[in-house]
Formats: C-alpha cells, sequence, structure tokens
C-alpha cells in the first residue's frame, strides 16, 4: 500500500485534477467540465455548503481527490459526486483511503446513508466493483439513464 495523505484542497490543485479526470479515460468533457465548475465552487463562494473536497497526495503530488455533499431535502443523506485517482496509482489505495476519509468525515456529522452513482459503460465495471469492494450495494439500476448502452448504477452504504 501507498503513503497517502489527506488534506484540504488547494485551488492550485484545479489543474492536476484537470488532468486526472482526463487521464482516466472514462469522463466524457462535459463531465470533466461540472468536476471543475465544482471545484471552482468552493473557492469562489467562501462559506458555500453544497460541496465538500478532500484532496490526496502521494510522493508530494495531486494524486487523486474527491467530491462529496448533502442531498437537500433529505435526512442526513449524503451523495459522493467525484472521486478520481491518477490512473498510474489505481490500486495503491488512493480510492480507498479518500472513501474512507469521506465516511469518517460523514458520520462525524451525523450522515445516515451514502448514495454514490456511476455509469454502467464497461469502461466502469473497475469502479463498480471498487464500490462494492469497498461495502457499498447496489440500490438500483435506471436502464440507459445517461445515453443508449449506458445504464445509471446506484450504489448506497448505510453509516449508522
Amino acid at each position: 500500500m501507498t503513503k497517502v495523505t489527506l488534506r484540504s484542497p488547494v485551488a492550485s490543485d484545479r489543474a492536476p485534477i484537470e488532468a486526472i479526470l482526463k487521464a482516466t479515460g472514462v469522463f466524457f468533457d462535459d463531465e470533466v467540465a461540472v468536476a471543475l465548475e465544482l471545484f471552482d465552487i468552493d473557492f469562489t463562494r467562501p462559506g458555500q455548503t453544497d460541496y465538500v473536497f478532500i484532496s490526496a497526495d502521494v510522493d508530494g503530488r495531486l494524486a487523486g481527490y474527491a467530491c462529496y455533499g448533502p442531498v437537500p431535502m433529505t435526512d442526513r443523506t449524503w451523495d459522493l459526486y467525484w472521486i478520481a485517482v491518477d490512473p498510474a496509482l489505481h490500486g495503491k489505495g488512493v480510492g480507498r483511503a479518500l472513501l474512507e476519509a469521506m465516511e469518517k468525515d460523514l458520520r462525524s456529522r451525523g450522515a445516515r446513508k451514502v448514495f454514490i452513482e456511476t455509469g454502467g459503460r464497461e469502461a466502469y465495471l473497475p469502479t463498480r466493483r471498487f464500490y462494492e469492494a469497498t461495502g457499498y450495494r447496489v440500490a438500483a439500476v435506471l436502464e440507459e439513464f445517461y445515453r443508449p448502452g449506458d445504464d445509471k448504477f446506484v450504489f448506497v452504504k448505510d453509516l449508522s
């Protein structure tokens, strides 16, 4: 397992996050744009509470990040919006460290459940296996949600 250092993001993480998102090969350009828009919100709207970010470093450089937030109009449920790890570090514990840090934070906030949505394309199979290996279960599959041949998988974990 690689030594992962978790920290709050800094504005200079933006370019490495963009590079990581593109390097994964699974996100479309419009998805990368949305991920960066959420990152920008964290720095342009001081005190915002819609999104929480965690950055992960390995050997002093950004290795991945996660973005999550509360689901409006629910009783203590949260969504993991984004998690991305440098493909060169897949399988080295970076994603697991980010997920565990998010879950620890959510438990400290009294969260009941966390939901994760991901695609059904073949490219997302390792992602879906990762979520299952970390204790998430498939709560729903919405057929051809994103586009023909691309289902939406909704994963859930009870944090209580």
